[in-house]
């Protein structure tokens, strides 16, 4: 198995149980490894043979800056969700950190792992 990676996406959109958090955008922080091959894409330099994390990304921003989840756990399953069914993900782990939740905290957040290693 292959892994393709997105570091650090950053995406405003509103995340949080209370009032205050409902009424404004706040930044998430996402990381993903997504399982796929890439031995073909390697082999013919064309990158609709592989998983194209610019695609991914852009899905991504589109659907996260529209939501407004309460939880980040909430948010980390529908993100892996998202990214399986409609890329054909089989392996995913995805960190989902809110920065400035926790003042003495650089981040805090959740990591999950959804899917079968190949």
């Amino acid at each position: 198995m292959d892994i393709v990676y997105i570091r650090e996406l950053e995406v405003e959109t509103i995340i949080g149980i209370y009032d205050w958090e409902r009424e404004i955008r706040q930044t998430v922080s996402l990381d993903l490894e997504m399982g796929t091959d890439i031995r073909q894409a390697a082999a013919t330099e064309v990158v609709d043979n592989t998983l194209n994390y610019k695609s991914v990304s852009e899905k991504l921003i589109e659907f996260v800056s529209n939501s407004d989840f309460q939880l980040v756990e909430t948010m980390a399953e529908e993100i892996a969700a998202l990214v399986m069914n409609t890329f054909g993900v089989r392996w995913i782990r995805v960190r989902v950190g809110k920065p400035g939740a926790v003042p003495a905290a650089k981040d805090v957040g959740v990591i999950i792992e959804r899917g079968e290693r190949f």
